[in-house]
């Protein structure tokens, strides 16, 4: 059976353009770190770390050296980050985005890493008020 007829979970790009598939288990963890942060423009990064026979990509991303070891892989049409591989620290295995997934739900969190560099306020997410979407105008 070959990755396509047996994937579990999907993903893309915001536009749609890069689609992927993998399979199997994987390592699930928030990042804090300051690299992850700029890379992203957000206050953590969502990581599921898997071996690279496990996914299946279409379309292709553009890849940025964003240390000496470090790839970030992006969408070149919109922007979206979707993995990052790094051969020093874990060889074979690639990093996705997890909230790139069409259900990140389905894959649950497992840890937080990084979280010297977590910025306080991160710290105390459940101490403000909460949405569905939109405060009320006013």
């Amino acid at each position: 059976m070959n990755l396509e007829e047996a994937y579990m979970l999907e993903g893309r790009c915001h536009c749609g353009a890069i689609v992927y598939r993998i399979t199997g288990e994987a390592r699930h963890a928030l990042c804090h770190c300051q690299d992850c942060r700029r890379a992203a423009g957000a206050p953590a990064v969502a990581w599921a770390l898997l071996a690279q026979e496990q996914i299946e990509i279409e379309g292709e991303p553009h890849v940025y050296a964003s240390s000496e070891h470090g790839r970030r892989h992006f969408c070149g049409n919109c922007g979206a980050g979707l993995f990052y591989t790094n051969e020093a620290i874990f060889p074979g295995m690639i990093d996705i985005q997890s909230a790139t997934l069409n259900d990140p739900d389905a894959l649950p969190l497992q840890a937080q890493i990084q979280t010297a560099d977590r910025i306080g306020w991160m710290t105390r997410l459940d101490d403000l008020p909460s949405f569905e979407r939109y405060p009320p105008a006013g």
